[in-house]
């Protein structure tokens, strides 16, 4: 088993977490307006509890989004450099899948809703389902307001929700929809590990140079590292 280092900060949560020797350790805090002075120092304290360097880490996984624009910018950013001093390939993981995956793990859903609110009555949106071969979209990754969410979502498979959106928008519960809502509001690095693996084994890495982060609305833009163009 790889060695494995993935960290997130697109959304209020800034989290980490590493496999090591088949154990996974992990912090989780939330700091809205601090995961670029919290991200590294939570790095080093994992790696320091498991007596590693962050050249002995195989292999990284980073949120690349959807997210808060400045969280999503830092959670690339620290991910590029990490990767290009280490030289280590690189996973980038749906923030939205993360939490579906967190939910698959800690009660055995398999069909979610996922929401993270995306502000300006807009919400992150995307509908999963999960089989024996992994995680498929049912709705698309998009930004959309919570009445075009509403109009795509797939009632016959009895998804659960999970998010932020959900509550950040009153359209979800006078639309009287018969879901359970989960107690999941935001992704966290742990259960980015598996897709993370998952990804690995089929073969789905990327390069330091390669990475590229999420927004979902097409006027964001992302400069990348100099020179990495």
């Amino acid at each position: 088993m790889k060695t494995i280092l993935v960290l997130d900060t697109a959304t209020e949560a800034c989290s980490v977490a590493l496999l090591h020797q088949g154990i996974i350790t992990s912090l989780d805090e939330l700091s809205p307006r601090t995961h670029t002075q919290r991200i590294l120092p939570m790095v080093d304290e994992l790696l320091d509890k498991a007596g590693i360097s962050i050249k002995q880490v195989e292999l990284l996984g980073f949120g690349r989004g959807p997210g808060s624009f400045t969280g999503v910018r830092v959670g690339v950013g620290i991910a590029q450099g990490l990767a290009m001093g280490a030289e280590l390939p690189v996973v980038p993981v749906s923030n939205l899948l993360a939490m579906a995956e967190a939910v698959y793990q800690k009660s055995g859903n398999a069909d979610v809703v996922a929401l993270i609110d995306a502000r300006m009555s807009e919400v992150y949106f995307a509908q999963f389902s999960r089989s024996d071969l992994g995680w498929q979209e049912i709705v698309p990754e998009q930004v959309c307001s919570a009445e075009k969410a509403i109009e795509q979502i797939q009632l016959e498979r009895n998804p659960i929700v999970v998010g932020t959106g959900w509550q950040a928008y009153s359209a979800f519960s006078e639309a009287d929809l018969p879901l359970v809502v989960s107690d999941i509001t935001l992704p966290s690095a742990k259960f980015m590990l598996p897709l993370v693996i998952k990804s690995y084994e089929l073969g789905k890495t990327k390069s330091a140079m390669e990475i590229e982060p999420v927004y979902l609305r097409n006027e964001v833009t992302w400069q990348k590292l100099p020179h990495k163009r």
